[in-house]
């Protein structure tokens, strides 16, 4: 089996009881160890994560969590981490802790027959997007994609890796408590096929002969399972932060999703 899993958001300043949180996932990790062969985990496992000049002792706090993917990178299962964009800013240390692998950026994958899609989902847009939105919601990405442009500016990742971890991290947790405050007080559904980003991202690849059987999905916390008239299917992860959701692919290229 192959497992998916996105959006922990472990260490949020949103949950109360953080450490219960966290064996949870360590015990979601432990039931897909039983007969999985690669596990990738798509974005968001962190609520906030930086890393920095200095040493950041509050780091110690995710050693359960890196310890059990050690241990499951001996055991021969293939640990895949991309960076979502919460926690896209780590310089080696997340693969150095886990023993996995890290992925910066969207990939292709070929498993069991049917290629795979596999990307966080932050900042994808159908190429044609500033003619299938009105202008509101065009004003409203533009001013998103400043801010990613900020987040993953080489120059400003310099400089708040220079700042003591302590500063940074009640900065970055304060921020990502408000997005996740934000998120559970006023949850963003389902858009509809004509409205959802990643949806339309999809569309927009398929029309251009980039076909895949599978895009997988996390970033927007909700569950989704879409066959378009391609054939390919969208699937968007829902989260291990509430919703506990997941996906499986089996050794005959059928793709489920499944709840812990």
């Amino acid at each position: 089996m192959i497992y998916f899993l996105s959006d922990a958001h472990l260490g949020s300043l949103a949950i109360e009881r953080r450490w219960p949180h966290q064996k949870k996932l360590i015990d979601l990790l432990e039931e897909m160890s039983k007969d999985a062969v690669s596990i990738y985990m798509l974005g968001d496992m962190f609520d906030f994560w930086f890393e920095y000049f200095h040493h950041d002792k509050s780091k110690r706090q995710y050693s359960p969590f890196f310890k059990e993917l050690r241990k499951l990178t001996k055991q021969g299962i293939h640990i895949h981490f991309f960076t979502g964009n919460h926690d896209l800013w780590t310089f080696g240390g997340i693969e150095k802790l886990s023993g996995g692998e890290v992925h910066h950026s969207p990939c292709t994958i070929s498993r069991y027959g049917k290629t795979l899609y596999l990307s966080h989902g932050d900042g994808l847009l159908p190429s044609n997007w500033e003619s299938l939105y009105p202008k509101p919601v065009q004003r409203k990405i533009r001013r998103f994609m400043r801010l990613r442009s900020i987040f993953h500016s080489p120059v400003l990742q310099f400089l708040f890796r220079c700042l003591p971890p302590s500063w940074g991290n009640w900065f970055g947790y304060n921020w990502a408590k408000r997005s996740r405050l934000k998120e559970i007080a006023n949850p963003c559904p389902y858009k509809g096929e004509d409205k959802e980003e990643l949806v339309l991202f999809a569309k927009d690849q398929e029309q251009q002969q980039n076909h895949r059987d599978y895009y997988i999905f996390g970033h927007r916390h909700i569950e989704l399972d879409l066959q378009l008239q391609t054939g390919a299917r969208v699937v968007i992860l829902g989260d291990t932060f509430q919703q506990w959701t997941y996906a499986k692919l089996d050794n005959h290229g059928r793709l489920s999703l499944h709840n812990y």
